[in-house]
């Protein structure tokens, strides 16, 4: 097949993106398809003649109009085939806040949470106490996130967040153990649990090597990874994704899961959370890629 590789884009994950974009050319490359790289910057437009030649458009693209449903209603319109969940569940799941609502409504655990506007009063309306993690509401990768332990830190780290994103969530911390469930199709991959060697599980942990530990399968009983894997699943159905995604939750003192976010797009690079996960169930990279790209086709 022809199939076009959609990397680069504006948001703050770009280098993320052309790692990914990289990674998956390769694999692409080795399982004998034609590939068409697709590196932009902020304007799709010069690519149109070239979209409309391919077979499929591999989105590699993290953040910002990459992961929101901008350019997967722009492909959408143009016809054109492409890996990854539509429009309307990308923007869902890239609004922690809005992804949160309909997980909570759903009756599914989600630690509590306020959301910071640009004319809310920061601070004065949660009431479920210290520490809190303070994050943008439409960023990836934990860019602009902190821990805040303490009342008068909070100015400082909502107003770094804001500088990156004009609605912040407050979320209660939850301590405990960091899970991610990778699903491809609806096939719920092995629990990888990480282990950073900060605090938070941030942007260097997450893709500086060596910063975190990774275990896969993750050290669970099997009713509790049951558990989690079948919760994710629910997840994935409710927000409407498609093809792939990764469920993050956070495993507390008492073995209860709480989701934080779906990821529509995760990272494809060398310290990738969902490659991990299918090294572990037995996939290679390259096969990997290739079921993503079944289930695309699948689903047109």
């Amino acid at each position: 097949m022809k199939i076009g590789v959609l990397s680069g884009g504006f948001s703050l994950e770009r280098e993320i993106s052309l790692r990914t974009g990289s990674a998956v050319t390769k694999a692409l490359k080795k399982l004998g398809h034609e590939v068409v790289p697709l590196v932009y910057q902020d304007d799709l437009q010069p690519f149109i003649p070239q979209l409309k030649s391919l077979d499929l458009v591999f989105n590699a693209l993290h953040g910002g109009a990459g992961e929101d449903g901008t350019v997967q209603g722009f492909l959408t319109t143009l016809g054109i085939p492409y890996t990854g969940s539509g429009s309307l569940s990308s923007g869902l799941c890239m609004n922690k806040h809005l992804s949160k609502l309909v997980v909570r409504y759903n009756h599914l655990p989600t630690p509590d949470w306020d959301l910071a506007t640009p004319a809310s009063t920061p601070g004065t309306s949660f009431d479920f106490g210290y520490p809190v993690v303070v994050k943008p509401n439409d960023q990836g990768s934990t860019i602009g996130v902190s821990i805040v332990n303490r009342p008068e830190d909070l100015s400082a780290a909502l107003e770094a967040a804001q500088k990156l994103s004009p609605e912040v969530l407050i979320e209660k911390y939850i301590a405990g153990r960091e899970l991610t469930v990778a699903i491809v199709g609806e096939d719920v991959f092995p629990i990888v649990e990480i282990e950073p060697s900060h605090e938070c599980y941030d942007y260097a942990c997450k893709y500086e090597a060596g910063m975190s530990k990774y275990s896969c399968p993750a050290e669970l009983d099997s009713e509790r990874t049951r558990e989690i894997q079948e919760i994710a699943l629910k997840i994935y159905r409710l927000l409407g994704c498609a093809h792939y995604g990764r469920v993050d939750f956070r495993l507390d003192e008492d073995q209860r899961p709480w989701f934080l976010e779906l990821n529509t797009l995760p990272g494809m690079t060398d310290t990738s959370l969902v490659p991990k996960a299918a090294r572990a169930k037995g996939l290679s990279f390259e096969q990997l890629i290739e079921r993503i790209i079944q289930e695309a086709l699948r689903k047109i």
